[in-house]
């Protein structure tokens, strides 16, 4: 049998028609038959890399992430603001409007209610995205920008409600309940010397949510 030459390219062009099929017909009901007749390679080029159409799953939403840190990582190097502040709200509005950053927020959504994957989601925002967000802070501290004196600790409250307590799809609620939600987590961070949470992002966030048909119809 031949050797594959190229395993990351033959990687990455499974993980991309993987999660066009994930969005296009959803997580449920595309078969790892499906994704081999799309590709057009034989099942045990899929198997020597895959178990499961769950690892494939694991694996996009891996990439997924990654993607998201490495835009985090360059529009802190590339970010000009007046202040530490001002830096951090750009920063988190363009993350949030940027659409490759949410190309699988489809396919996200119908995970959200699974325990592991909300687990994950809770200690990716804790571990590796609050810890960013706690330096630019402590920027702030020093700038005058930001006056918490908890940077790490209100960095991780952040990313917990903005990313999980916010999210209406986990708690079944409606447009009207998630943007009063956010509006209240603008007034907490605001209160708590951070003030980050502009009426630009509220506006992304609660479109966004929309766009992939997250609020319950109940209003």
């Amino acid at each position: 049998m031949a050797r594959n030459k190229y395993p990351e390219q033959t990687l990455e062009h499974i993980l991309s028609v993987s999660a066009k099929l994930f969005t296009e017909k959803g997580f449920e009901k595309t078969s790892i038959q499906d994704i081999i007749d799309e590709l057009g390679m034989s099942k045990g080029a899929i198997y020597h890399h895959f178990k499961s159409k769950e690892d494939i799953l694991d694996a996009v939403m891996e990439r997924q992430f990654t993607y998201v840190a490495q835009m985090l990582e360059e529009l802190i190097h590339n970010t000009r603001a007046s202040n530490a502040r001002e830096k951090l709200i750009l920063i988190l509005e363009a993350i949030v409007s940027d659409p490759d950053a949410h190309s699988i927020d489809d396919i996200l959504s119908t995970q959200i209610k699974n325990p592991q994957f909300v687990m994950r989601g809770i200690k990716i925002g804790v571990n590796h995205d609050a810890p960013v967000i706690a330096q630019l802070m402590m920027e702030g501290k020093q700038d005058g920008s930001i006056t918490t004196d908890y940077p790490i600790e209100c960095s991780e409250v952040f990313m917990l409600l903005v990313n999980i307590w916010i999210n209406p799809v986990l708690f079944e609620r409606g447009s009207n309940e998630t943007l009063q939600r956010l509006k209240f987590l603008q007034h907490m961070m605001k209160l708590l010397g951070a003030d980050i949470v502009s009426d630009e992002l509220i506006r992304t966030i609660t479109a966004r949510h929309s766009d992939i048909g997250g609020y319950k119809v109940n209003e």
